[in-house]
């Protein structure tokens, strides 16, 4: 296989779930002797982590989808260093790195993570009928939103995202991690690890914990996140009387260390394209209760490595959660069926060998 020059557009400031993933491409590209280079917005936080992880990042301006200086600037980057490819991550980086790509006559893909719908306009009809040649879909619900919004199917191709295996090193042992957060060995302990924002449904799951409250079950609750929510999020928890079970721990770094010492993983989102981090609970074998949305059915095996329950339904949600509670046999049933179902079909390798043949495909 030759060598190529790829060029990655990610347009995001933070460094979530999709840019976790952009890295450990990137890395992988790297590894299997590839170049590849980012290109993202100046002191953004993936400009910080290219630079601590020793990968080529080259600063462009994309202050909002009409900034010419990005397009134009990516486009004269893209040519001085000789790209073979282009692969977009973001929304703003399919325009701006799109149209750079093709003012450059260089072949472009994009990454799409999130289930929402895809609005059938004539933006989107640039981006996916001309600046685009193909476009990954994380799970079976991203590829249908986008051949529902007019994506010829014969270019979306299904490429699961992948769990990083340095992410599941514990560093801390379950009961210290306790301890320090507050809670005994002997207490139940749910975990999420998401953005405070309202497609993550957290208020949904504050509701559940009120209902389960109201039956005499109290587990804790840690919420690993920041966001704009988090002061709704407090009030409603203040308002259900369950503030004393819950801690807002912020953005954490030690992922790892929250796994291992938790019980329980919850993701009780209205949205969501595959969800990293549940399968990133699966690989730390903890079992996932999960709203049945976008592409958690596909990564969340129900009865197999967790419980689905409906969207927006704390009823549901509360007697999931009190069924794994309450049944610790069940509960580590389901967490040790977590890293063969990783190992199976989520693994970084299995990520970069099939970018690598729809690289190889497009460039055909």
């Amino acid at each position: 296989m030759p060598s190529w020059t790829i060029g990655h557009v990610d347009s995001e400031r933070g460094y979530s779930g999709g840019e976790v993933q952009v890295f450990l491409l990137l890395e992988g590209l790297r590894r299997a002797g590839h170049r590849p280079i980012l290109f993202g917005r100046p002191s953004s936080r993936c400009a910080r982590e290219a630079e601590r992880r020793g990968l080529t990042f080259v600063p462009v301006p994309m202050a909002n989808d009409l900034d010419w200086r990005g397009f134009a600037g990516m486009a004269r980057a893209f040519r001085e260093h000789h790209l073979d490819l282009v692969h977009t991550h973001t929304g703003r980086a399919n325009w701006l790195g799109g149209i750079a790509a093709w003012r450059s006559r260089i072949p472009a893909i994009s990454t799409r993570r999130m289930d929402r719908r895809v609005k059938n306009n004539w933006r989107n009809r640039m981006v996916y009928g001309r600046f685009l040649q193909r476009v990954v879909a994380i799970s079976p619900a991203v590829r249908d939103c986008l051949i529902a919004g007019g994506v010829a199917s014969d270019h979306v191709v299904l490429i699961p995202e992948a769990v990083d295996p340095k992410r599941l090193i514990a560093a801390c042992s379950r009961s210290a991690m306790r301890a320090k957060l507050g809670a005994t060995d002997a207490d139940g302990v749910l975990l999420v690890v998401a953005a405070l924002v309202r497609r993550k449904g957290i208020d949904v799951l504050l509701d559940a914990l009120a209902a389960l409250a109201s039956q005499g079950v109290r587990p804790q609750l840690w919420i690993a996140g920041d966001g704009p929510e988090k002061p709704s999020l407090e009030e409603q928890m203040a308002q259900l009387g369950i503030a004393a079970q819950v801690r807002f721990l912020g953005r954490r770094e030690d992922a790892a260390d929250l796994y291992a010492a938790s019980d329980i993983f919850v993701v009780p989102s209205r949205r969501e394209g595959l969800g990293v981090a549940a399968l990133e609970a699966m690989g730390a074998g903890r079992p996932v209760v999960c709203s049945a949305v976008g592409g958690l059915p596909f990564s969340v095996v129900d009865g197999g490595t967790g419980l689905h329950v409906p969207p927006e339904d704390p009823t549901a949600l509360a007697a999931a959660l009190r069924r794994l509670l309450d049944d610790v046999d069940l509960r580590y049933r389901l967490g040790a069926q977590g890293p063969a179902r990783i190992a199976e079909e989520f693994t970084p390798e299995r990520m970069i060998a099939a970018h690598l043949r729809l690289y190889a495909e497009v460039l055909a």
